[in-house]
Protein backbone atom coordinates (compact mmCIF):
# COMPACT_ATOMS: atom_id res chain seq x y z
CA UNK A 1 0.00 0.00 0.00
CA UNK A 2 1.49 3.62 -0.64
CA UNK A 3 0.55 6.23 1.42
CA UNK A 4 -0.11 9.46 -1.83
CA UNK A 5 0.37 13.18 -0.88
CA UNK A 6 -2.60 13.78 1.27
CA UNK A 7 -5.19 17.03 -1.19
CA UNK A 8 -8.00 18.54 0.35
CA UNK A 9 -10.73 20.17 -2.03
CA UNK A 10 -12.57 19.13 -4.88
CA UNK A 11 -10.70 18.43 -7.95
CA UNK A 12 -7.74 16.05 -7.88
CA UNK A 13 -4.27 17.81 -7.84
CA UNK A 14 -2.48 17.74 -11.47
CA UNK A 15 0.89 15.11 -9.27
CA UNK A 16 0.50 13.45 -6.51
CA UNK A 17 3.73 12.52 -4.89
CA UNK A 18 3.96 8.57 -3.73
CA UNK A 19 6.45 7.13 -0.85
CA UNK A 20 5.79 3.96 -0.27
CA UNK A 21 6.19 2.70 3.16
CA UNK A 22 8.16 -0.16 2.31
CA UNK A 23 10.83 2.00 0.95
CA UNK A 24 12.93 4.12 2.66
CA UNK A 25 12.09 7.26 3.86
CA UNK A 26 12.81 9.93 0.95
CA UNK A 27 15.69 12.91 1.60
CA UNK A 28 14.59 15.60 -0.17
CA UNK A 29 12.96 13.42 -3.40
CA UNK A 30 9.84 11.57 -3.83
CA UNK A 31 10.07 7.76 -4.66
CA UNK A 32 6.88 8.52 -7.22
CA UNK A 33 4.91 10.89 -9.07
CA UNK A 34 2.42 10.69 -10.91
CA UNK A 35 0.60 12.72 -13.39
CA UNK A 36 -3.34 12.89 -13.15
CA UNK A 37 -3.92 15.56 -15.96
CA UNK A 38 -2.46 19.01 -16.86
CA UNK A 39 0.53 19.97 -19.75
CA UNK A 40 4.00 18.43 -19.65
CA UNK A 41 6.55 20.72 -19.99
CA UNK A 42 10.36 18.76 -21.08
CA UNK A 43 12.96 21.01 -19.56
CA UNK A 44 16.38 20.95 -20.95
CA UNK A 45 19.25 21.02 -19.11
CA UNK A 46 20.19 23.99 -17.41
CA UNK A 47 23.77 24.80 -15.80
CA UNK A 48 25.01 28.05 -14.15
CA UNK A 49 25.13 29.85 -17.26
CA UNK A 50 24.52 33.58 -16.36
CA UNK A 51 22.77 35.98 -19.37
CA UNK A 52 25.91 36.38 -21.30
CA UNK A 53 26.33 32.23 -21.48
CA UNK A 54 29.24 32.46 -19.56
CA UNK A 55 29.30 29.62 -16.12
CA UNK A 56 28.89 31.68 -12.67
CA UNK A 57 29.78 30.74 -8.92
CA UNK A 58 32.77 28.56 -8.53
CA UNK A 59 31.47 25.80 -5.89
CA UNK A 60 29.04 23.17 -6.81
CA UNK A 61 26.12 25.08 -4.47
CA UNK A 62 26.73 28.23 -6.17
CA UNK A 63 26.62 26.70 -9.14
CA UNK A 64 23.54 24.66 -8.48
CA UNK A 65 21.51 27.44 -6.99
CA UNK A 66 21.92 29.57 -10.37
CA UNK A 67 21.26 26.20 -12.33
CA UNK A 68 17.84 25.70 -10.40
CA UNK A 69 16.73 29.23 -10.70
CA UNK A 70 17.43 29.25 -14.33
CA UNK A 71 15.43 25.39 -14.49
CA UNK A 72 12.66 27.56 -13.20
CA UNK A 73 12.95 30.69 -14.85
CA UNK A 74 12.22 28.22 -18.13
CA UNK A 75 9.46 26.21 -16.22
CA UNK A 76 7.68 29.66 -15.13
CA UNK A 77 7.97 30.60 -19.06
CA UNK A 78 6.26 27.72 -19.87
CA UNK A 79 3.35 28.87 -17.47
CA UNK A 80 4.84 26.12 -14.69
CA UNK A 81 5.91 27.08 -11.43
CA UNK A 82 8.15 24.69 -8.96
CA UNK A 83 5.19 22.42 -7.67
CA UNK A 84 4.23 21.65 -10.90
CA UNK A 85 8.39 19.31 -11.05
CA UNK A 86 7.72 15.74 -11.44
CA UNK A 87 10.96 14.90 -12.30
CA UNK A 88 14.01 16.28 -11.95
CA UNK A 89 17.87 14.86 -13.34
CA UNK A 90 20.92 16.43 -11.19
CA UNK A 91 23.80 15.54 -14.20
CA UNK A 92 27.55 16.28 -11.36
CA UNK A 93 30.90 15.88 -12.26
CA UNK A 94 31.70 15.19 -9.21
CA UNK A 95 29.35 12.78 -6.84
CA UNK A 96 31.25 12.92 -3.81
CA UNK A 97 31.21 16.58 -3.58
CA UNK A 98 26.96 16.65 -4.34
CA UNK A 99 26.73 14.11 -1.07
CA UNK A 100 29.05 16.39 0.93
CA UNK A 101 27.55 19.52 -0.14
CA UNK A 102 23.76 17.93 0.37
CA UNK A 103 22.57 19.86 3.59
CA UNK A 104 23.39 22.88 1.72
CA UNK A 105 21.31 21.94 -1.71
CA UNK A 106 18.83 21.21 0.22
CA UNK A 107 18.27 24.08 1.51
CA UNK A 108 18.89 26.15 -1.93
CA UNK A 109 16.34 23.87 -2.79
CA UNK A 110 13.48 24.94 -0.52
CA UNK A 111 14.63 28.10 -0.61
CA UNK A 112 13.82 27.98 -4.14
CA UNK A 113 11.53 25.39 -4.60
CA UNK A 114 9.94 24.82 -1.64
CA UNK A 115 9.04 21.67 0.09
CA UNK A 116 7.11 19.77 -2.89
CA UNK A 117 9.90 17.37 -4.07
CA UNK A 118 10.36 15.63 -7.91
CA UNK A 119 10.81 12.17 -8.55
CA UNK A 120 14.63 12.70 -8.26
CA UNK A 121 18.03 10.92 -9.88
CA UNK A 122 21.62 11.95 -9.27
CA UNK A 123 23.82 10.91 -12.35
CA UNK A 124 27.93 11.65 -12.28
CA UNK A 125 29.58 12.55 -15.15
CA UNK A 126 32.64 13.07 -16.93
CA UNK A 127 32.09 16.17 -17.92
CA UNK A 128 29.40 18.83 -19.03
CA UNK A 129 28.74 20.83 -22.45
CA UNK A 130 30.75 23.39 -20.97
CA UNK A 131 34.41 22.59 -19.04
CA UNK A 132 33.54 24.81 -15.79
CA UNK A 133 30.09 23.47 -15.18
CA UNK A 134 29.68 20.80 -11.83
CA UNK A 135 25.95 20.54 -12.72
CA UNK A 136 23.49 20.41 -15.00
CA UNK A 137 19.54 19.95 -14.20
CA UNK A 138 16.83 18.84 -16.58
CA UNK A 139 13.28 17.98 -16.07
CA UNK A 140 9.70 16.95 -16.61
CA UNK A 141 6.88 19.16 -15.37
CA UNK A 142 3.21 18.73 -15.64
CA UNK A 143 1.36 22.18 -15.53
CA UNK A 144 -2.45 22.22 -14.65
CA UNK A 145 -4.51 22.95 -17.33
CA UNK A 146 -6.06 26.86 -17.25
CA UNK A 147 -9.78 26.27 -16.90
CA UNK A 148 -10.21 28.77 -19.94
CA UNK A 149 -8.09 26.41 -21.61
CA UNK A 150 -3.91 25.90 -22.39
CA UNK A 151 -1.76 29.14 -23.53
CA UNK A 152 0.39 28.13 -25.75
CA UNK A 153 4.12 30.65 -26.15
Amino acid sequence: MTRPTEHTGDTEPPLLRVNPPQLSPPTGFTHAVTATGGRLVFLAGQTALDGAGSIVGATLPDQFRRALSNLLAALAAAGGAPPDLARLTVHTTDVAAYRAAAPELGRIWRDLAGRDYPAMAVIGVVRLWDEAALVELDGIAVVPQEQTGTEHR
